[in-house]
């Protein structure tokens, strides 16, 4: 019998009970006293994957664990608002990349509000405001006059003002949750709103300020995911490359041509399918990447080069796990992740003119 923590992530030809607990339990197993979520222990921590797993926590009603991958996240901010692209998975969290990501840094919002959300906790909010506040001025200090983010900045503190069309439209998501935090708080953020607004429009309108990354899935479906785009222009965009990258009955491709589905990938594409109202769908690519499942640990491996049935990177790692559980959730209608990405209780930011389309009739 399923409990009311989890009866949202039991799915046909996905989850059972069972398995949904299993995954859960694998998840946890990952996750260290500290709070720190690496990608599998031994390995290494980023502060947007450690992000999404604990996202899929508070998903699976495990709230206690997911806050204290947040406090993780609060103790190891650096003074300028960013954390570090790679920390080791050790006792001293050694750094082993210095750069800091626009992406990663921003996507701590996007935890915090999903977090509010599951748990209601204004104490939490609260400690975490400064620390999203001090993340999102960070970003934005790489906004583009075109309104598109820069990468990253270097160690060195040289800013990379070259953008990447997915780390952007993620951002655009985290501004939205940032925004969202600000006025639950009442602490009104107009540059912020005006940063959101420039970022959507040059996600929709402008391919031409982002590097050509268009051989990755990634690249596709994100502004759908972030709800840089919505309605029928969404549909439109996976309908576009949808034979491209699906590959029936085993997943979404990373990158083309390559003959390598990754579960990642096709459980945000899932996510960006029920967000565009496709849940059908949604739910045909969750069904199709369970090959990936080692029931043994209940997580999921990487990927899987399909034309000589070889699973590969041979890695279990817990963002794989936390994107399933969020695109599971999000079809179970969980609330606090039907928010999240959903996207119809999201601010949505200042739109620097009139170019977006009419809202679809109801």
């Amino acid at each position: 019998m399923t409990t009311p923590r989890t009866e949202h992530l039991v799915l046909p030809g996905v989850l059972t009970a069972e398995q949904a607990a299993a995954t859960v339990r694998g998840l946890l197993a990952v996750q260290r006293e500290d709070g720190a979520i690496p990608w599998f222990r031994g390995h290494h921590l980023d502060p947007w994957d450690h992000t999404e797993a604990a996202m899929a926590l508070d998903a699976a009603g495990e709230h206690e664990a997911a806050e204290r991958a947040y406090l993780w996240l609060a103790r190891h901010q650096n003074e300028d608002g960013s954390w570090y692209a790679a920390y080791a998975d050790g006792a001293h969290d050694e750094v082993t990349d210095r750069s800091r990501e626009s992406n990663f840094v921003a996507y701590a919002a996007v935890g915090v509000w999903h977090h509010y959300l599951s748990t209601g906790d204004d104490t939490f909010l609260d400690r975490m405001w400064p620390v999203v506040h001090a993340a999102v001025e960070f970003v934005l200090r790489l906004q583009q006059p075109g309104g598109q983010i820069g990468w990253k900045r270097e160690d060195d503190g040289t800013a990379v003002n070259d953008a990447l069309l997915t780390g952007s439209s993620s951002i655009h998501h985290a501004l939205r949750c940032a925004l969202a935090v600000a006025e639950q708080l009442e602490e009104p953020q107009p540059g912020w709103e005006l940063a959101a607004g420039a970022l959507r429009h040059a996600i929709r309108l402008h391919p031409e300020r982002f590097l050509d990354k268009n051989r990755y899935s990634m690249d596709w479906y994100y502004p759908v995911l972030a709800g840089a785009m919505e309605g029928a222009e969404a549909r439109a965009r996976i309908a576009s490359r949808w034979d491209e990258f699906v590959v029936p009955g085993l997943g979404v491709r990373c990158v083309v041509p390559n003959a390598w589905v990754t579960g990642g990938e096709s459980c945000e594409l899932a996510l960006a399918l029920w967000a565009a109202g496709e849940s059908d769908r949604a739910l045909e690519i969750l069904q199709s990447v369970q090959h990936l499942r080692d029931e043994e640990s209940g997580l999921y491996w990487t990927g899987l080069v399909f034309d000589d049935g070889a699973i590969w990177p041979r890695e279990l790692t817990s963002w794989t796990a936390g994107s399933l559980l969020l695109a599971v959730a999000a079809l179970g209608g969980h609330e606090a992740t039907c928010a999240v990405f959903g996207g119809d209780r999201l601010p949505r930011g200042l739109d620097p003119d009139c170019c977006d389309p009419a809202p679809e009739p109801a």
